[in-house]
C-alpha cells in the first residue's frame, strides 16, 4: 500500500496535520506524521522531532534553549530533506503533504525538492499565490493557496486542508496506463531563436527510436534539466542553447545559476554542446533595463522581452567559461560550432549579427578546451537544416 507523508512544525500547526492525515487515512492511504518543529508537539507523531533531530546531527536542546526561531527553522529546513530522503529510499513515502506559513512553506518543501520528479508532493501554504519560485525549484511540487492563514480549524481551512488531502490521496493511488518505457531519454534546451535547430534535431532523433525532452532556457528550464540529469533520468544531453550563460554572466534575467553545464559531465552521460543564442542577454520591458547598458545594441523580442547583443570582450569571456565547464566533463563531449551565426537575429542581415564576436567567442572556447573534447565547425547559421542533422547525428554516435 502507499504512504503518505504529512510532515510539518507540530509545535504550532498540530492539529492542521492532524485533520490532513486523518482524511488521507479515510482514502484507504497509509499515513506516517512526521514532527520538524522544535518544541513539544499536542499531539503525538509517528516520527518525533527528536528522532529527526538525532538523524540530522542536530542539538535539539540547545536550539530549544536559545528560543532563537530563525535558527530552529534553519536546522528542521535542513532536517526535513534528510528524513524526506530516507523514508523515500527505504520505500515509505510514495506522497508528501506539508502545510504552512513562511517557515512551515521554506521547511516542506525544502523536503520535497530532494525527492525524484513524479513522486506526488502538495505543499499548502499562505505563499502560494505570489512568487513561488524560491519552493518549487525545478520539481513539480503542487502549491496551494490556503486563502487563510493556518491558524486552527475552521469552516474554509477545513474545506481546503480536505482538498489537498484528497488531492495528494488521489495522486498517490491513482494509475494511468503506461506508454513505452524503453525509450532513452534525451534532453535538449530551445530558445524561440533557436526553435528550427531543436526542432529538426529533435524530430531526427525521435525517428531513430529517442524520447526527446526538449526544455526552455529561462534560467528555471536549464535548471530543471540539470535536476533531471541527475536523478538519473536522462541518457544523452543535446545542449543546442547554452544562452543562460549570458545572464548569469552579464546579469540578465533568465539565468540558470554558476553551476550549469556541469551535470550531464558530472555524471558521465554523452553530451553534444553548441553555442545557441550566446548573442544575447535577457531583460524585461525596456524600462526595465539597468542604465548601466545605455548605448548597447538592443532588439525589441516582443513587449515584455528585450535583448541585448552580447560585446566581444563578453563572448570571449563566455567561451572560456564553456571550456572550463565542459573539461570537467567525465562522459564523451562533442562541441559544434556554427560559424555563420548562433540565433536567428544572428544571421546575415540580422540585427544581432556580428562576426567578429562570434569569433571571439569560438576562438576563446577552443582555445581553452581539453584537447580531447572534439570541436566539429560547419559553415551554416545554428537553425540551417545540415547543422540541426549534424547535432543530431553526432549525439547519435556518442550514444551507440
Amino acid at each position: 500500500m502507499s504512504t503518505v507523508v504529512v510532515l510539518g512544525t507540530m509545535d504550532s500547526k498540530a492539529q492542521e496535520l492532524a485533520y490532513v492525515r486523518d482524511v488521507v487515512s479515510a482514502q484507504g492511504v497509509d499515513t506516517l506524521l512526521v514532527d520538524l518543529g522544535v518544541f513539544e508537539p499536542s499531539i503525538p507523531p509517528d516520527i518525533t522531532r527528536e528522532q529527526v533531530a538525532q538523524l540530522a546531527g542536530i542539538d535539539l536542546d540547545d536550539i530549544v534553549s536559545r528560543r532563537d526561531r530563525g535558527e530552529a527553522v534553519a536546522a528542521m529546513t535542513t532536517a526535513a530533506g534528510i528524513i524526506a530522503r530516507k523514508l523515500f529510499e527505504e520505500g515509505r513515502l510514495q506522497g508528501i503533504i506539508s502545510l504552512g506559513g513562511s517557515a512551515g512553506t521554506t521547511i516542506g518543501t525544502a523536503a520535497m525538492q530532494v525527492l525524484p520528479v513524479g513522486i506526488p508532493k502538495v505543499m499548502v501554504s499562505t505563499l502560494a499565490s505570489g512568487d513561488t519560485r524560491p519552493y518549487v525549484g525545478t520539481k513539480d511540487i503542487t502549491m496551494m493557496y490556503s486563502v487563510v492563514d493556518i491558524s486552527g480549524l475552521n469552516r474554509l481551512s477545513r474545506h481546503i486542508l480536505a482538498n489537498a488531502s484528497l488531492a495528494i490521496a488521489g495522486m498517490v493511488k491513482g494509475e494511468v496506463a503506461a506508454e513505452a518505457q524503453d525509450k532513452p531519454l534525451i534532453a535538449a534546451t530551445m530558445f524561440g531563436v533557436t526553435t528550427p535547430c531543436v526542432n529538426a534535431a529533435r524530430e531526427y532523433l525521435e525517428s531513430k527510436g529517442y524520447e526527446v525532452l526538449v526544455f526552455h532556457a529561462t534560467g528555471s528550464g536549464g535548471k530543471a534539466m540539470e535536476g533531471l540529469i541527475e536523478d538519473g533520468f536522462i541518457s544523452g544531453v543535446l545542449d543546442v542553447t547554452t544562452t543562460e550563460w549570458c545572464d548569469e554572466l552579464v546579469g540578465g534575467v533568465l539565468a540558470a545559476g554558476p553551476r550549469r553545464l556541469e551535470a550531464a559531465g558530472r555524471v558521465g552521460i554523452p553530451q553534444v554542446i553548441s553555442v545557441g543564442a550566446l548573442d544575447m542577454v535577457n531583460f524585461g520591458p525596456p524600462d526595465t533595463v539597468p542604465s548601466k547598458f545605455d548605448g548597447r545594441l538592443f532588439y525589441q523580442h516582443n513587449p515584455t522581452v528585450t535583448l541585448m547583443r552580447t560585446t566581444k570582450e563578453e563572448c570571449a569571456k563566455l567561451g572560456r567559461i564553456m571550456a572550463e565547464k565542459l573539461n570537467a566533463a567525465q562522459g564523451p563531449t562533442v562541441v559544434m560550432l556554427p560559424l555563420k551565426g548562433v540565433s536567428m537575429i544572428d544571421a546575415e542581415g540580422k540585427a544581432f549579427y556580428d562576426p567578429e564576436a562570434d569569433a571571439a567567442l569560438f576562438a576563446a572556447l577552443k582555445q581553452n578546451l581539453r584537447p580531447d573534447i572534439p570541436v566539429v565547425e560547419l559553415d551554416n547559421n545554428i537553425n540551417d537544416p545540415e547543422f540541426s542533422l549534424a547535432l543530431a547525428q553526432a549525439l547519435e554516435d556518442l550514444l551507440q
